[in-house]
């Protein structure tokens, strides 16, 4: 069964999100995990797609947008308003829904920041995978 992970962070900047998706994203990669992320805007996927090259000194986080139908061998996939087909292992989600496709994913992160309305729609979300029987697990940051 699929294990879900929020995180939440104190700081309401929208960069520190973004900064923890890298983060979260690149651990992942180094424990040779498949890694898709699920971003809220056509903006989102943008930005992050940026950062995931800078955001750290030296860093090097191999990634691309998924598009479906096509041939992707990326070990971190970005994508929005799409499902992703292939092999997956963790879905970072950063919408404001919980995704129709996560239980195929072993590991769901949940990423939660310090603006009110985003807290107010993953506590939706925490109760959809609550009532749902799902292992939940919460890290303050």
């Amino acid at each position: 069964m699929t294990q879900v992970d929020f995180y939440i962070l104190e700081d309401n900047r929208p960069e520190a999100c973004t900064l923890l998706t890298c983060r979260l994203s690149e651990k992942a990669y180094k424990q040779g995990h498949q890694v898709f992320i699920n971003t809220n805007s056509g903006d989102q996927l943008k930005q992050l797609d940026d950062m995931l090259w800078t955001f750290r000194a030296g860093s090097f986080l191999p990634h691309g947008r998924y598009e479906e139908n096509a041939d992707s061998t990326h070990p971190v996939l970005l994508g929005h308003a799409v499902e992703p087909e292939g092999p997956s292992d963790v879905l970072v989600n950063l919408s404001n829904e919980v995704p129709v496709f996560f239980s195929r994913f072993n590991r769901v992160a949940e990423l939660v920041g310090g603006d009110e309305s985003q807290r107010q729609s993953a506590r939706e979300r925490y109760r959809f995978y609550k009532d749902r029987g799902y292992t939940l697990n919460t890290h303050n940051l």
